[in-house]
């Protein structure tokens, strides 16, 4: 058994106030902490990687092929493999979440 508590996670700035970090990564997927702080935004982009999460705290936008949708402390999302998505806190306060990936997904380019 991994064990990884959230203030052991090492964070990288993955662009201007997002913040990703591993929880755990095992043969068959990943999980990712990520925290985006207010104002900032996680770029659009794809992967081959299908991706659900969960807001733990906060408040995001998603933007899901041009449109946006709300996402609230508590609401799950999924993103189907090669769906372009990015995110936007619009709100004051941080928000912070959860993301699985399958397959796992060790080295993000947040530019594609």
């Amino acid at each position: 058994m991994d064990h990884i508590e959230t203030a052991d996670v090492d964070l990288e700035e993955v662009a201007p106030g997002v913040y990703l970090g591993d929880l755990s990564t095992g043969e068959q997927a990943s999980m990712k902490y990520w925290r985006v702080e207010p104002g900032a935004t996680l770029p659009v982009h794809r992967h081959e990687h299908e991706q659900i999460g969960y807001v733990l705290r906060g408040q995001l936008t998603a933007i899901v092929d041009g449109t946006e949708v709300p996402l609230e402390e508590g609401d799950a999302y999924r993103f189907p493999s090669q769906e372009r998505h990015g995110a936007e806190n619009r709100s004051e306060a941080p928000a912070v979440g959860l993301g699985v990936l399958a397959p796992p997904r060790t080295d993000p380019d947040w530019r594609q």
